[in-house]
């Protein structure tokens, strides 16, 4: 039975010990202690630290969960490797194909194993959609208020990667580059924000692969009506994180049972679902969005106040999103008026 320890236990790590309590409960693993910079909820008999490396010299984890700032995962993960751990890091994994490479080479020279927290990777209605050909897309919209960008210092920041398409959709962006099997080359790029931020809330992009392959993929936090996350291919879609699939002719969606777990998938010694070097196009991509210049402002005129009275969203950004992601063509290529000349990015 694996003793796991938990770097990040606030904030969404909460979801983290939630599963890990149920594990441990089900006699899987033991909860070998948590650890956060901020004051959290202690829970009574599980050693807490504020360091983590206290936490990894004290009670010497066989297995630890990642769940802090993206551009702080590199050196903890080195430092869980090196104390001879496991890992399932969350998503995104790093912030560079640098880093990455670091990371992949000091896994192999450990020996260790690399999860990556893509969960809807796991989802039993993708396997429905891998193999078939022509254009990915992915589309989805949701409502962050204006507090979601207060919620730590480094939110909204681009360079602590927390854009919408590469912190909150970022599973939209890996499944599809999985479905297609897509390594990019380019990448045509709109960002845009509709608030005071740093980063893009409203995100628009086509990646191109050797082959001419593209995925197209368009995303907006900024959206009064909600669009789960909905990645599709030659007319069969797969919704996250829901879990349903509706296949070409069908007019309804059907529950598809049977995700695995990723920590489950982990500690069970079977071949993992997201090994590291399944992220490393992911990174590519990301790493180029959060170089790229920064998103453009949508105009005040354009914007409505949210029916939640938390900040304001752009009007029909849901339509706009399924638009883009049905023809494969960009804003500025459809006539939208706030829209602007694409970034073209060589990877």
């Amino acid at each position: 039975m694996k003793r796991v320890a938990l770097i990040g236990a606030g904030g969404h790590g909460l979801s983290h010990r939630r599963n890990l309590r149920r594990l441990a409960d089900l006699g899987r693993l033991e909860i070998a202690g948590y650890c956060d910079r901020n004051p959290v909820d202690h829970e009574p008999g599980i050693p807490f630290f504020e360091d983590h490396t206290q936490l990894l010299s004290t009670v010497r984890p066989e297995l630890v969960i990642i769940c802090t700032p993206p551009h702080t995962h590199l050196p903890i993960a080195l430092d869980c490797l090196a104390a001879g751990a496991d890992l399932l890091l969350e998503k995104p994994p790093v912030t560079s194909l640098a880093e990455h490479d670091v990371l992949a080479a000091a896994v192999r020279d450990a020996g260790r194993a690399c999860q990556v927290g893509f969960q809807a990777l796991a989802s039993p209605a993708l396997p429905y959609l891998v193999g078939r050909s022509g254009p990915v897309s992915a589309a989805g919209a949701w409502w962050r208020p204006d507090t979601y960008y207060k919620r730590a210092p480094w939110a909204g920041r681009q360079a602590s990667f927390d854009g919408a398409l590469v912190n909150p959709f970022a599973h939209a962006l890996m499944q599809a580059l999985v479905v297609a099997d897509l390594d990019p080359v380019t990448v045509e790029l709109e960002r845009y924000r509709s608030r005071d931020i740093q980063t893009d809330d409203n995100t628009f992009l086509r990646a191109t692969g050797t082959d001419g392959r593209t995925v197209t993929v368009a995303v907006s936090l900024a959206s009064a009506v909600f669009i789960a996350g909905e990645i599709t291919v030659e007319g069969a879609v797969s919704e996250y994180p829901t879990d349903r699939l509706r296949l070409p002719g069908e007019s309804d969606f059907s529950e598809m049972p049977g995700r695995v777990d990723l920590l489950e998938n982990l500690i069970s010694g079977e071949p993992l679902i997201v090994p590291l070097a399944l992220t490393r196009p992911f990174t590519a991509v990301a790493e180029a969005i959060v170089a790229s210049a920064p998103p453009y402002p949508i105009p005040a005129e354009f914007l409505t106040p949210h029916p939640s009275g938390e900040g304001n969203a752009v009007p029909g950004i849901d339509e706009l999103v399924r638009q883009v992601a049905s023809t494969g063509r960009l804003p500025s290529e459809l006539g939208v008026p706030w829209a602007r000349t694409p970034l073209h990015l060589s990877l």
